[in-house]
C-alpha cells in the first residue's frame, strides 16, 4: 500500500501544470519542523502543496504528498505511516493535505513531532473549527499561513488577462493616480472587475463558469452539514437555521442587519442568533466587523454583519433568484481585500470603516464627501465603477492590487 501512495504522489506531480502561483507561494517556506496552512475551501491549498514540492524540494524522493481523507488512514495511525516511510524510504518531508480529515489528527502530529526530530510535517486543511483552534495550539511548536481566496490582481494573472505585482496599502493611498494610469492600459478593467465580483473569488471558477455557483454553494453546505455540526455537536433540526441566515444576509444591505431583525425574521431568541453567527464567522462563512473600541466598548455586541466574500452572496441569489445588494458587495470586496491584504478594519461612524486609522467611505460614482467632508486630511472615498479618482477618490477595484 506504500508503493500506492509513492505512485500517486509521482502522479500529482507530474499532473500540475498551472503557471501561476497565489500569493502566498513566495513566502511560504520549511524552515520550521512543522509548517500549516489554512484556509477557506477551494482556495488552492492543494496546488500550492504540489507546486511547492515540484519546484523548490531539492530532493523529490525525500518527501511525499498525501492526502488524509484516504480511506487506508481509516484503520492506521499515522505516526506508523511516517515511521515506515522514514525507516523504508528515507523520507522526510510529508506534505499532509486535508488534515482535518484525520481523526485525532492534532495529537498525532504533536507527537510525530516530538518522536521524530528530523522529519518535516507540513499540513493543510479547510476553515472547519476545531482545525483552526487546533492549529493555533500547534502553533507553538511551528508555523501558520492562512491562504484566502483569489485577489482582483490574481484574478486578472490566473486569467492570463494581466501581470502585475502587488501593491502596498501605503503606496496605493499616496500613489493611486499613477496605479489607475497603469491599470487603465489593461483591456476593459472595469468589465473584468464587475465579472470578479461574483465570479473570481475561488481558484475553482477557472474550471468553468457554468457550474461555479453550484461549486460554492457545495462549499456552503459541506462547512454546515460536516464543520459546524460535527464540532458543535448540533441536533440535524438545528442545522437548517444556519442556511436561514445564510440566506438572509444576502439579501439585506448591512446596515440594516442586526441581531434584532434577524431574530425576528427567523422567529428564535437574539443569544441564539448571536451565537449562530459567531459558528459562521469562525468557520469562515460570515464576516463580522466590530467597531475600534477600547475598554468597555470591546464588551458591546456592535458588529456589522457580512457573507464572507461577493461570490458567496451571488451564489446564495443565484439559487434563491434574489438580486445581490451592490452596496454589500462593494462593502465586503473592500473588507476581504483589506483584511486579505494583512491588515486590520473596522466599521467607523467616520465614512463606514477605519484602517490603520484612516478612515473610508465606499459607494459608488456619484457618492459624495457628506460622511468624511470634516476629516479629508485624514479620509478617501472609494468609488466603484470609476477608472480615475483624485485627490480624496480612489477607485474601489485598486485595493484588489493589495496582494
Amino acid at each position: 500500500m506504500i508503493s500506492y501512495f509513492i505512485q500517486t504522489h509521482k502522479r500529482l506531480l507530474n499532473a500540475i501544470q498551472y503557471p501561476h502561483h497565489r500569493y502566498l507561494f513566495d513566502s511560504f517556506c520549511l524552515d520550521s519542523r512543522l509548517t500549516g496552512i489554512i484556509g477557506p475551501r477551494g482556495t488552492g491549498k492543494t496546488t500550492l502543496l504540489l507546486q511547492y514540492i515540484k519546484e523548490k524540494m531539492e530532493d523529490p524522493n525525500n518527501c511525499i504528498y498525501v492526502s488524509m481523507d484516504h480511506i487506508y488512514f481509516a484503520g492506521r495511525l499515522l505516526i506508523e505511516f511516517v515511521n515506515e516511510l522514514i525507516e523504508d524510504y528515507g523520507i522526510h518531508f510529508f506534505f499532509l493535505d486535508e488534515i482535518h480529515k484525520y481523526a485525532n489528527w492534532s495529537q498525532e502530529l504533536k507527537n510525530i513531532y516530538d518522536t521524530f526530530p528530523d522529519v518535516r510535517i507540513i499540513f493543510s486543511g479547510s476553515s472547519s473549527i476545531d482545525l483552526v483552534r487546533e492549529s493555533y495550539d500547534l502553533s507553538r511548536r511551528g508555523v501558520l499561513y492562512r491562504l484566502e481566496g483569489l485577489s482582483f490582481r490574481e484574478y486578472l494573472l490566473f486569467n492570463e488577462i494581466a501581470d502585475m505585482a502587488p501593491v502596498q496599502f501605503t503606496t496605493l493611498l499616496n500613489n493611486h493616480s499613477a496605479l489607475s494610469a497603469q491599470t487603465a492600459g489593461i483591456n476593459k478593467i472595469k468589465g473584468h472587475f464587475k465579472t470578479y465580483l461574483g465570479q473570481g473569488y475561488y481558484p475553482f471558477h477557472l474550471e468553468g463558469r457554468a457550474t461555479y455557483h453550484q461549486k460554492i454553494l457545495r462549499v456552503v453546505e459541506k462547512t454546515v452539514f460536516e464543520d459546524i455540526a460535527n464540532f458543535y455537536k448540533l441536533k440535524t433540526e438545528n442545522l437548517h437555521y444556519f442556511k436561514r441566515i445564510i440566506s438572509y444576509l444576502a439579501t439585506v444591505p448591512p446596515g440594516e442587519l442586526n441581531r434584532n431583525s434577524i431574530a425576528k425574521t427567523l422567529s428564535i431568541d437574539h443569544k441564539t442568533v448571536q451565537n449562530y453567527l459567531n459558528i459562521l464567522h469562525e468557520s469562515g462563512l460570515a464576516n463580522l466587523l466590530k467597531k475600534n473600541k477600547a475598554g468597555g466598548g470591546l464588551l458591546k455586541r456592535t458588529e456589522k454583519i457580512y457573507l464572507d466574500n461577493p461570490d458567496i452572496y451571488a451564489a446564495v441569489n443565484d439559487e434563491t433568484g434574489f438580486s445581490s445588494q451592490l452596496g454589500s458587495i462593494r462593502e465586503i470586496f473592500f473588507i476581504k481585500m483589506i483584511q486579505n491584504g494583512g491588515h486590520k478594519i473596522h466599521y467607523s461612524d467616520i465614512g463606514d470603516f477605519e484602517v490603520n486609522g484612516i478612515f473610508f467611505e465606499v459607494g459608488g460614482k456619484n457618492k459624495g464627501k457628506k460622511q468624511i467632508k470634516r476629516h479629508l486630511d485624514n479620509a478617501f472615498l472609494v468609488k466603484d465603477d470609476i477608472l480615475f479618482g483624485s485627490k480624496y477618490e480612489i477607485p474601489l477595484y485598486l485595493f484588489g492590487f493589495l496582494y
